[in-house]
């Protein structure tokens, strides 16, 4: 793994948060003395989700996962859209679950209910089971607040990004798949002003983006030049925002001449990711930058329309064209938020252990099969090799797909997609580890940063907005940097460094 994971890892905080909460208390026994010892006992578990889909799923894979964890699993599902509001509101409350899934860890209720004790702190009693025993040093480093792991850690990849091209359009141009930032924008001018779909229109962009700035083109770009993520530390410790550095502005200047040139859509601030997706499916553009696994989506929908289009995954590009150089982004550090036990619905160790079990089942490669594809000969086959293939899609959709954001673990099982550019964007996505970047940032403290850190962080991404679109000038940017820092960014920056200070001591 890259120099500069290591050495981040010791340091690392989840930062995402994912919320569950539901009025069912946990029941594990008749008492104390009872089934509650037994960690094989039958439970009663309530557990409020976060929905991602438009609708919840039916109790078909329920009834499943009640069966293979010996459990009687209430959910209660939270749309995605409100689960901010819907966390403050149980925190403030009490009215929280047996599990609570967190992912907004900048939230700072959610923080400062993390560090009041409300939750168990659960490092201690991982070992005693098989699959979360598993879990990494480093990743549960990384999952912890002020040296404290109050919840069994999401595991995902830890940077998954690249940049997705059409072949098809690359070969009739006589173009090779681009390893440094310059043969990148050479082939978005290409694809933008040498007709690369023959209709004899000029009616293609090199880029198809959309407004956001960290899982849109611009993060995985400003890895390509060398960006921090998010901060970085020098040997004296000082602690400097991404914003605030030579690299930054490389990648404005990148994304200005993309855009002044017509090189990008026009309206990438304003795109939409749904747009986004189906405009490049639709063939309006050519280079898609996001999740390499996005690749798979973006050719379904493309049948019918763009029944030709061949992509290419492109994860080795940097700006020096030296492969020493390279370097992404890890999104989160590869924790995807916390499933944490709060202390007012598991009432005492022996119900805690009895969760955690229940936790620990969803991880065998069975319940993450059931999970991710269903049931076998209902939603999928399965080949020899144990590559899956979605049989019913309708029912897939309706049935299994709301409880893709509930596995704990979404890494290192023998199951796994049969389709060509999942395969190929999963080997590049394991590829990519070797070169992450973390945040070093995650695992301190800054109470500013808790309370204000979002509202400053609007400052920049309008003053990185207007600065691409031609709006201003790099001295304006730097002055919103500057303005930043007075707004309470200089406080943000002493406190994480005085953090930084004590981790190292």
């Amino acid at each position: 793994m890259k120099l500069i994971v290591k050495k981040m890892a010791a340091l690392t905080l989840c930062c995402g948060l994912l919320l569950t909460a539901c009025g069912e208390k946990s029941k594990t026994g008749e008492g104390s003395g009872g089934a509650a010892a037994d960690p094989n006992a039958k439970a009663s578990i309530s557990w409020l989700n976060i929905l991602h889909t438009a609708s919840p799923p039916t109790d078909t894979i329920i009834k499943k996962i009640e069966e293979k964890t010996n459990a009687e699993v209430k959910f209660s599902w939270i749309p995605d859209a409100s689960k901010e509001e819907r966390i403050n509101t149980s925190l403030a409350s009490d009215s929280l679950a047996d599990i609570v899934t967190l992912t907004i860890l900048d939230n700072s209720s959610v923080r400062n209910a993390l560090k009041s004790g409300m939750f168990w702190e659960v490092e201690s009693y991982l070992d005693e089971f098989p699959n979360l025993a598993k879990i990494s040093q480093d990743t549960r480093t990384s999952a912890s607040i002020g040296g404290k792991l109050y919840g069994v850690p999401f595991q995902k990849d830890l940077a998954r990004n690249g940049v997705v091209i059409r072949k098809d359009w690359l070969d009739k141009l006589g173009l090779a798949v681009p390893k440094t930032t310059d043969e990148l924008m050479a082939v978005a001018k290409a694809f933008t002003e040498q007709d690369p779909d023959g209709n004899g229109k000029k009616d293609t962009t090199g880029f198809m983006d959309r407004s956001d700035l960290i899982y849109g083109a611009f993060k995985t770009l400003s890895s390509y030049f060398g960006t921090p993520n998010n901060w970085k530390v020098g040997d004296d410790g000082k602690m400097t925002p991404e914003f605030d550095t030579e690299e930054y502005v490389k990648t404005m200047d990148y994304m200005k001449e993309l855009y002044d040139n017509g090189y990008i859509n026009q309206d990438f601030a304003v795109t939409a990711k749904t747009d986004q997706q189906q405009k490049f499916a639709q063939g309006k553009a050519g280079i898609y930058v996001g999740a390499l696994f996005d690749s798979k989506n973006l050719k379904n929908m493309a049948k019918g329309v763009q029944d030709n289009m061949e992509l290419v995954l492109d994860n080795n590009i940097t700006s020096t064209g030296n492969e020493a150089d390279r370097a992404i982004w890890a999104a989160n550090n590869g924790i995807g938020g916390l499933l944490a036990f709060p202390k007012s619905e598991v009432k005492d160790e022996a119900e805690l252990k009895r969760v955690l079990k229940f936790v620990n089942d969803l991880m065998d490669d069975d319940m993450y099969a059931l999970m991710t594809y269903g049931i076998e000969g209902v939603h999928y086959t399965k080949d020899a090799d144990d590559a899956a293939t979605i049989t019913n899609q309708d029912l897939w959709q309706q049935e299994v797909q709301p409880f893709a954001s509930s596995r704990p673990n979404e890494t290192g099982y023998k199951i796994h997609d049969s389709d060509p550019l999942k395969a190929e964007s999963d080997k590049l996505i394991k590829e990519n580890a070797e070169h992450a970047v973390l945040n070093p940032a995650y695992s301190l403290e800054s109470e500013t940063y808790t309370t204000q850190g979002s509202e400053l962080q609007k400052i920049i991404t309008d003053a990185t907005y207007k600065y691409i679109l031609g709006k201003i000038k790099l001295d304006d940017f730097k002055a919103a940097v500057e303005n930043w820092k007075k707004s309470g960014g200089s406080k943000i920056i002493s406190e994480y460094e005085a953090a930084y200070q004590a981790v190292k001591k």
